[in-house]
């Protein structure tokens, strides 16, 4: 009951990030109501197929971490424009062309772990959290573009919600204080129900039960731009998904090899596959869990397997999937904030000694983390870029990653035996 209980909590950590990219792509497309339901049913769907793909480990796919995965916002924008140009099956097929495309460079791409050392992984962990932020502060305020943003009942919901979990994770122990995170949006939401904000209409109106069916919208068609496209955004949640994994592993106690990359990619590529056949989005695995899990202290295998069934059954199940839509949006900004915050405090804890072992050190943490904020804050800064580079230069995530890399390459791959001398003896002296 217990590992239930957490795993409903996992569940309701991810689930918002994950109906998002569905209801923002099928919208824009202008997908009917019908549609819309199935897209969104089918992405809860296989989220869970794609986490229990990666929870389960073999010696062909699955990094055997309770990693949790998700749809990338990263590919929203790209799947917009591809689907206005070329409709809806062209998107399908760039998905389909991209997961082969992941599980072809997965060996390849994790022998890039000699580049991911700790002031890297820690760099992009609290570039990671920062990023994030700005989400569940646009919550807390009632939703982008809410016209009552701002206001006394939605600051008062979240701050409410907020404050709740803070007390709940001070003065309860064990199991309760692990679930403080679902407690409070419990509150949250029972309160607002009281107060009439609760919108109970999308279980009224969804069904009981459906059939999960392949190619719901059509055979996919395919156009080398749109699956180049694709192909790049797939090469950007890789980067997102790698610190993710290394912040678990972190978490875990388990050092992350070649081999656990590789398998962790596969995992993903055969979720992209999986995904295009069945009318699901590309995946990255969620950071919100991680935040969570460093809050909980529950990093159990076990408990984010049986949040991956659940999502099964939720993706089954319109109606039952519903009722975790009816949480007020400033509840889970009240909840997102200790989270994303939990993501940022696991990457400074990964930084602590990274930053003081060397004046190079410092300057890749101060570069990457300043470019990965700073794009968060003004994603307009490349907006006269190529749209190729824009996938890259448009997400904090990405580009702060980018430049921990890279500064990574410059003054640790490039050095001469003399330098390697000169950071010994500051090390020493530090």
């Amino acid at each position: 009951m217990k590992s239930f209980t957490l795993a409903i909590q996992h569940l309701l950590a991810m689930y918002a990030g994950a109906i998002l990219v569905p209801l923002i792509v099928g919208s824009a497309l202008g997908l009917s109501s019908t549609q819309l339901t199935y897209l969104v049913a089918v992405d809860i769907f296989m989220c869970g197929a794609a986490t229990i793909l990666q929870v389960v480990k073999n010696n062909y796919f699955g990094i055997g971490l309770p990693v949790v995965l998700g749809c990338t916002f990263t590919a929203v924008g790209p799947m917009i424009a591809i689907g206005s140009e070329y409709g809806v099956t062209a998107i399908y097929g760039a998905i389909l062309v991209s997961g082969l495309f992941v599980l072809v460079i997965s060996r390849f791409f994790s022998k890039l772990v000699r580049f991911f050392p700790p002031v890297v992984t820690g760099s992009v962990v609290t570039i990671i959290g920062i990023t994030l932020i700005p989400v569940a502060v646009q919550n807390m305020g009632g939703g982008q573009g809410a016209e009552d943003f701002g206001s006394l009942f939605h600051l008062s919901l979240a701050f409410g919600t907020l404050g709740g979990i803070i007390l709940l994770y001070r003065f309860t122990r064990g199991f309760f204080q692990s679930i403080s995170i679902l407690l409070g949006i419990a509150a949250g939401t029972v309160t607002a129900f009281f107060f009439g904000r609760v919108d109970t209409s999308a279980v009224t109106e969804a069904s009981f039960f459906h059939i999960i069916e392949p190619l719901y919208f059509g055979v996919p068609t395919f156009h080398w731009s749109a699956i180049l496209t694709m192909i790049l955004v797939a090469m950007v949640s890789l980067v997102e998904s790698t610190g993710v994994y290394f912040a678990i592993g972190d978490l875990s106690d388990q050092e992350i090899e070649e081999q656990d990359l590789r398998n962790g990619y596969r995992a993903e590529g055969i979720a992209i596959l999986l995904g295009s056949f069945f009318n699901a989005f590309p995946y990255t695995a969620f950071s919100q869990n991680v935040g969570l899990m460093n809050m909980t202290g529950v990093k159990s295998r076990k408990v984010i397997f049986i949040m991956g069934g659940l999502l099964l059954g939720l993706g089954l199940l319109p109606k039952a999937a519903a009722l975790t839509t009816i949480i007020p949006t400033p509840v889970l900004g009240g909840a997102m904030l200790a989270m994303f915050g939990m993501v940022i405090a696991q990457g400074i804890k990964m930084l602590s000694k990274e930053a003081a072992a060397s004046p190079e050190n410092s300057m890749i943490v101060a570069c990457s983390i300043g470019m990965g904020l700073g794009v968060t804050v003004a994603p307009e800064l490349f907006a006269q870029l190529p749209n190729s580079v824009q996938i890259l230069t448009s997400n904090g995530i990405v580009a702060g990653s980018l430049t921990a890399i890279g500064l990574n390459i410059i003054f640790h791959r490039t050095r001469r035996p003399a330098e390697k001398k000169t950071e010994a003896v500051w090390q020493e002296g530090a």
